[in-house]
């Protein structure tokens, strides 16, 4: 995803008077500016930062989904419609246990590290350079203790 076709959907969203998806995709757009400065690149934002925070906000609306009080009909409603427009956006994720098995023998084959259990925290940061914002980390880090 890039920052220019969010800015598209946003003036579309605008145009067809969709104030709730025009808001979130806004707050978005902001995010992805700020993390941009914050990391120094704010003139070259990349794909993969864009992806980094999309998956962020994707994370912080299930939790406000969450810890919503479920007398708060409205608000919750509002949650769930924003966290399915960020979904539109958000990269998918490998959540399947066995193409991760396969992904995470594939790393250690090509970086040369011994399956044991004192390599955890190497094979760990191994599989975060390669797989983080393709697969979901909990799920890497349950099949690497499974592999174990």
């Amino acid at each position: 995803m890039t920052l220019d076709i969010l800015q598209k959907e946003m003036v579309l969203a605008l145009k067809n008077k969709d104030k709730l998806r025009k808001e979130t995709i806004s707050s978005v757009i902001g995010a992805i500016k700020k993390a941009a400065i914050d990391q120094k690149c704010k003139d070259n934002i990349t794909e993969e930062l864009v992806n980094t925070v999309l998956l962020k906000e994707q994370k912080t609306y299930q939790e406000m989904i969450d810890t919503c009080p479920a007398d708060r009909v409205d608000t919750l409603r509002d949650y769930k419609i924003q966290a399915e427009i960020i979904n539109e956006f958000a990269p998918k994720l490998m959540t399947d246990k066995d193409e991760i098995k396969t992904a995470i023998v594939k790393i250690l084959e090509n970086g040369y590290i011994e399956l044991v259990p004192a390599n955890r925290g190497m094979i760990m940061r191994a599989l975060s350079a390669e797989l983080k914002g393709k697969a979901d980390m909990k799920i890497v880090s349950q099949v690497v203790g499974e592999m174990l």
